[in-house]
């Protein structure tokens, strides 16, 4: 969609788009709730759970975790968290894409940036 071009059906379909949104939200909660990303860092020896909103959940530490360097241990806990958040949201966009067919999360984002982005010009 050409932001400088937008016309009362584009308008009429985001609407649309944004009503089946809320009430997919409204009956969906529960099953995001559930959403849980695992990551790992890269020894094994650090695992991370989030949650798709960032919110960590757990982080465990394997028999050998503690023998890595205090910075190691630090990049270990920082890629699990990172690599369970990608996981989270990716869950996160699945439901939503098998929710809503045709929409696209990242794509709906891209479009409303491009759309605020003309209206600063």
């Amino acid at each position: 969609m050409d932001p400088t071009d937008i016309r009362d059906r584009d308008l009429d379909e985001i609407g649309r788009q944004g009503e089946r949104m809320l009430g997919w939200l409204e009956t969906a909660q529960e099953e995001l709730d559930k959403i849980v990303g695992v990551g790992q860092g890269p020894s094994g020896q650090v695992k991370a759970a989030v949650d798709p909103n960032g919110r960590v959940l757990e982080v465990t530490f394997g028999p050998r975790a503690l023998r890595l360097d205090s910075r190691t241990l630090a990049e270990e806990v920082l890629a699990a968290v990172r690599l369970g958040r990608e996981e989270s949201e990716r869950q996160a966009r699945e439901l939503m894409r098998e929710a809503l067919p045709g929409f696209d999360p990242a794509e709906a984002n891209a479009q409303l940036g491009r759309l605020l982005d003309s209206y600063g010009d």
